[in-house]
């Protein structure tokens, strides 16, 4: 815990600049980390300095949803030992902490201090507001008294002081000498000029400048009104010229307005006999299209055909095959030639067998006649 008394209020906001280990942040936020949730009464190791710092953080965030903490954030944000997300983390165990150990907080207890009567003195050359329009408010009420008074009550009143004779016998004068008046009016008159400390967030002030605005925005409206009015008075009389113009050039124009209508029905209908005529060329058109495909192809084909007969080599082919079926047939010739001569030997051969077995018997039958 001394460790921790070292720390100052913003230590996990932001990054300091002083350190000389930039991982000294990181690794404090992991103690203190695994302290709350050994707090909370689950077995947490403490964090080395050199341990790996995606394992330390994904453990710390594991035991933080299992302490029923949202984190909806991925966990490189903690890598950095500060920032939003190290303060929402400390936040959240911290919490978890104080309900685990049952704390509580207490309703606040405030010290009884007693007030003790204090004497501001006040520079009499500045004065606020509310006391200048106190003093004004005392002089208009002293003023409104004064002017209660009519003239009749007046000369009733001098009437009065004459008949009594309480009249002053001499006229007061002054001794003082003017020069040293002066000088005592030059000395005092620095100490009686009034500085009045204005405050922009008072509502006289916006009252005032309310005032002024709204007459500008009167002052203006007025010459705007005056403008606007000549417009519109400029406007409807271009308008009415407008109108007259159109009737004049209408009742002028009229018998070219029919001739235009006739020459334009006209036209519609020479359009319509246009297109009927333009859908029969175009059906012209492809009926010669198909014609002219068909005359290419046979064109084609006749092309083909002469070039064919005016080459000598197919009939140098046809030759060429004749005479090797002349060959051929010469071979076949001698073949069955060859075979007929066999076949000839073959039955001479047979018939002179045959009527070598026929003597034979001829000459074996007299021999075996009986006697």
């Amino acid at each position: 815990m001394s460790v921790f008394a070292l720390f100052f209020r913003h230590y996990f906001v932001s990054s300091p600049h002083v350190l000389s280990n930039p991982g000294e942040q990181f690794y404090m936020f992991s103690v203190i980390a695994a302290w709350l949730i050994s707090l909370c009464g689950r077995p947490f190791d403490t964090p080395q300095e050199y341990d790996d710092p995606n394992a330390t953080v994904s453990n710390i965030l594991s035991e933080l949803r299992a302490l029923g903490g949202q984190v909806d954030f991925p966990p490189s944000k903690l890598k950095s030992g500060s920032g939003e997300h190290v303060v929402y983390v400390l936040d959240q165990l911290v919490e978890k902490a104080l309900k685990s150990k049952g704390f509580t907080w207490d309703r606040p207890m405030y010290p009884s201090v007693e007030v003790e009567d204090e004497c501001v003195q006040e520079d009499d050359a500045e004065l606020t507001l509310s006391k200048v329009e106190e003093e004004m408010t005392q002089e208009d009420e002293e003023y409104e008294e004064e002017d209660g008074l009519d003239l009749d009550t007046l000369k009733t009143r001098t009437n009065q002081i004459e008949l009594s004779g309480s009249r002053p016998a001499v006229v007061l004068e002054s001794d003082v000498d003017a020069a040293e008046w002066n000088l005592e009016v030059e000395r005092v008159l620095p100490q009686l000029k009034v500085t009045i400390r204005t405050d922009n967030k008072d509502w006289r002030i916006h009252l005032d400048q309310m005032h002024q605005h709204q007459e500008g925005i009167n002052t203006s409206l007025q010459d705007a009104k005056g403008c606007l009015f000549k417009l519109r008075e400029d406007i409807s009389k271009t308008l009415e010229k407008v109108s007259s113009r159109e009737k004049y050039l209408n009742t002028q124009l009229e018998h070219l307005i029919s001739e235009y209508r006739q020459a334009q029905a006209q036209l519609n209908k020479v359009k319509e006999l246009y297109q009927q005529a333009s859908g029969g060329v175009t059906e012209r058109t492809r009926i010669l299209a198909e014609i002219s495909e068909e005359l290419e192809k046979v064109k084609q084909e006749m092309e083909e055909k002469g070039s064919s007969m005016s080459d000598g080599a197919p009939v140098v082919k046809i030759r060429q095959s004749l005479t090797k079926l002349k060959q051929e047939l010469e071979q076949m010739d001698v073949r069955m030639g060859v075979v007929e001569h066999t076949l000839l030997q073959a039955k001479l051969r047979e018939k002179n067998n045959m009527t070598r077995d026929m003597h034979a018997t001829h000459l074996l039958e007299p021999n075996t006649q009986p006697y």
